[in-house]
């Protein structure tokens, strides 16, 4: 298969740089479990749109550190995309900021978390089943986020929460399935964001994150293996 990604990733720091982007991070959750498929980025926060995404068997959506409330024409734009991907039913994964904005587009609302950030290796809970769902019940995935979705799109189906996240991620139909945190993220990544963020987020979240880390790493792989299948199936 040849799938698009779509990086809204908006970090350009020198910690950020000193690392793989999320073009790679996401070329690299596909080639885990499916090493013969390709996987071509194009930097949308940049105003680099696709021209044309019928020739991709699926498209991939990144997470940001950009909000999706953003006035920014790029997210606009992106937008507008997405909303055609979906009338068209061309299979759309998408995490974080991806998650967030495709159900943005799709007449969704995005809302500060109540609880605060979500920062750390978090539990996340299957609640709905989907064509492509693998047999495990419960997750750890990374997770780093203030917003979240507050209402689920028309026709979609609830399949994941998290702790004082009840939509953390959806499926409509066999063609848009959604995540709120990171799967394509390493333990080495992750670590070091927590300590990059930690003036930021501040201590307390800091805290608790460093210890969700201790002894534990995410179901990465696992995940994987579940957009894949989702592409898969979708193209069937």
């Amino acid at each position: 298969m040849k799938l698009a990604t779509l990086v809204t990733n908006t970090d350009f720091s020198d910690f950020a740089k000193a690392r793989p982007l999320d073009d790679a991070k996401f070329a690299a959750l596909i080639a885990e479990v499916r090493p013969e498929w390709t996987v071509e980025a194009f930097w949308v926060c940049k105003g680099d749109f696709p021209e044309e995404l019928s020739v991709f068997d699926g498209i991939m959506v990144t997470g940001s550190p950009a909000s999706v409330n953003d006035a920014e024409p790029w997210i606009d734009q992106l937008q507008v995309m997405l909303r055609g991907v979906v009338t068209e039913g061309q299979p759309l994964f998408g995490a974080c900021f991806g998650h967030q904005i495709i159900a943005k587009a799709l007449g969704s609302q995005v809302i500060r978390n109540p609880d605060g950030w979500a920062h750390g290796l978090l539990d996340v809970i299957r609640v709905g089943d989907t064509p492509w769902s693998g047999p495990d019940q419960r997750l750890r995935l990374y997770g780093s986020h203030v917003e979240q979705v507050d209402t689920l799109p028309k026709n979609a189906k609830r399949i994941f929460e998290s702790p004082g996240c009840p939509i953390a991620g959806f499926s409509i139909g066999k063609t848009v399935f959604t995540i709120q945190h990171h799967p394509e993220m390493s333990p080495d990544f992750f670590t070091d964001l927590v300590s990059e963020y930690a003036s930021y987020v501040g201590p307390e979240v800091t805290k608790v994150a460093r210890a969700s880390l201790v002894g534990q790493t995410a179901d990465g792989r696992v995940f994987a293996s579940e957009v894949a299948s989702f592409f898969e199936q979708a193209r069937r």
